[in-house]
């Protein structure tokens, strides 16, 4: 494994207001101006601190022009409805996390299935940040001024809804409690260890109806497929993790993460 690690959605995972009968809840000390700036960790000394050494290439790989050549080439943006998803990086020891969360099960649209948390543009976001930022506070009640935005990957489209999808990646680097914010809409949030998304043990292939492939993650038990896997993939590529893996080790999707698989993702 690279020595920069040591120990340390399903097709479209993006929310469906129609489909969540709960609101998110109101959070607790959190700015009520999601563009405001919350002083009290702006001010701490983590705010301030040089980004870590696991995160450096990625930082830098992020924003290269080449790097909107080649990553995500096959999804690539359609003038589609925008929405933005947080991949937010925990580097506290003893390993490296990704944040993630589980859509709820009775949803009529992506029941179950693994995403980062995020979903469509709204009146007043600023740009992708601003997206990411919000619907991470809606979901998972992640604060705001609590990570530094690394970069954002190339803006990827998802045919079976017609959203343009911009992933921010972010180092979050004043990690708090985080919490189900709406339960209409998330059932669990997940943090899972870098180190085992990278273990080639923990990598499939799904094979979708009609041919079309792609990656998978298992990790204990939970199946990362879909979108969210493809974004995945392309982070760990950019950061210089990738180790080689068995494409051939084709896994069905589990029920709980993908009763409404569409086959034409």
């Amino acid at each position: 494994m690279p020595e920069q690690i040591p120990d340390v959605e399903g097709p479209d995972f993006l929310d469906d207001a129609s489909d969540s009968p709960e609101r998110p809840r109101p959070l607790t000390g959190y700015p009520r101006d999601l563009g405001e700036r919350d002083v009290e960790l702006d001010e701490r000394p983590a705010a301030q601190r040089p980004i870590p050494s696991l995160l450096r290439t990625l930082r830098v790989k992020l924003r290269e022009p080449e790097t909107q050549q080649r990553v995500l080439v096959d999804r690539v943006a359609r003038g589609g409805r925008r929405a933005a998803v947080l991949a937010l990086f925990d580097t506290r020891p003893p390993s490296a996390r990704l944040l993630f969360v589980e859509k709820a099960a009775h949803l009529r649209r992506h029941a179950g299935q693994i995403a980062f948390p995020g979903g469509s543009w709204s009146e007043g976001d600023e740009g992708p940040v601003g997206t990411a930022q919000r619907e991470a506070g809606e979901e998972a009640a992640v604060r705001p001024d609590s990570f530094r935005v690394l970069g954002v990957l190339p803006t990827a489209h998802v045919a079976v809804s017609g959203f343009d999808v911009a992933t921010v990646v972010a180092w979050w680097h004043t990690p708090h409690p985080v919490a189900v914010n709406d339960p209409g809409e998330i059932a669990a949030l997940h943090q899972v260890e870098v180190r085992r998304l990278v273990d080639p043990a923990n990598r499939a292939t799904v094979r979708y109806p009609g041919g079309r492939q792609g990656p998978a993650f298992l990790v204990d038990d939970l199946f990362i497929w879909g979108l969210t896997a493809h974004l995945v993939d392309a982070i760990i590529d950019l950061a210089g993790w990738t180790v080689p893996w068995d494409h051939d080790r084709v896994r069905p999707v589990p029920p709980r993460f993908g009763r409404d698989h569409n086959p034409g993702h």
